[in-house]
């Protein structure tokens, strides 16, 4: 019976990633099925944590995310977690011996959430760092199943992959994050004077790190290799998108892509994937 539970987990967090989520669904559907779950536990993990620090205004958030780590680390060591999303990750997390030094960095993260920072260019890393790519490491961990040689030699391209992910996501969400929980992560940003020249430079940083991340996505196996290039091409277009978009607009819109823009990027993505071209 202890079977069923886990099964009921698992399908918690993948309808948590299919209610947040549009693009990472379509691109966790494109992995191979074996490694589909374990996908949705670590999305659906982190999705939790930054839920409690982005959404649940009317609560106690420090509370709530201190019982969030909590909790997680004594589902690690408990091996089970009354809580589906937690049961689900710490499952994953032993399977594919994910580092908990990542799950510490990840919410060191969200704490720095919780506070009134001004970012500077070390604090700037430090956070992509924790909220973005070691995100990209525990997916690492679970597309190399246990094989170190090739964590290791894919682990720079994660880490710049989930960089280039967080840093657009920085853009799209410049007018929540400024004008309800009033966060500019980019470094000495001062929003009453990003225009388009501010806007230029750092699209150049992204731009280059989806160059080097694109090269890291040839070399995954093939079990995950059209999954990630999938999300690789919807936030490319996305990025575009907000690249066309003025520094003025950014601040008081989200720059969406349809989800029928996102079924046509699946299927041209098809497309390149089965005549070679990665």
């Amino acid at each position: 019976m202890k079977k069923l539970f886990d099964d009921l987990s698992y399908k918690v967090s993948r309808e948590t990633t299919r209610q947040y989520s549009t693009s990472f669904s379509l691109g966790i559907m494109a992995l191979s099925p074996k490694i589909r779950n374990p996908i949705y536990a670590v999305y659906g993990y982190v999705r939790l944590a930054d839920e409690i620090v982005d959404s649940f205004h009317h609560c106690d958030k420090q509370k709530l995310l201190a019982r969030y780590k909590a909790e997680t680390f004594e589902a690690l060591e408990d091996r089970i977690s009354l809580n589906p999303i937690l049961q689900s990750f710490q499952e994953t997390v032993h399977r594919y011996n994910i580092d908990h030094a990542l799950i510490h960095q990840f919410l060191k993260s969200m704490e720095m959430d919780l506070q009134k920072i001004d970012y500077n260019s070390d604090l700037y890393k430090e956070y992509i760092v924790g909220s973005a790519e070691v995100v990209g490491l525990m997916c690492l961990h679970i597309f190399t199943e246990g094989n170190t040689a090739e964590f290791e030699k894919l682990k720079p391209y994660a880490m710049i992959l989930g960089s280039a992910f967080q840093k657009v996501n920085f853009l799209r969400d410049m007018k929540d994050d400024y004008q309800i929980l009033g966060r500019c992560y980019f470094p000495n940003v001062d929003i009453s004077y990003f225009d388009n020249t501010v806007k230029a430079h750092i699209e150049r940083e992204i731009e280059e790190e989806f160059k080097i991340a694109l090269e890291g996505i040839k070399k995954l196996q093939a079990s995950a290799k059209f999954g990630v290039y999938l999300a690789y091409r919807y936030y490319i277009s996305l990025f575009r998108k907000i690249k066309r978009t003025s520094a003025s607009k950014i601040i008081n819109q989200r720059i969406r892509i349809s989800n029928g823009k996102k079924i046509s990027l699946m299927m041209s993505s098809y497309v390149q994937y089965k005549t070679s071209f990665l």
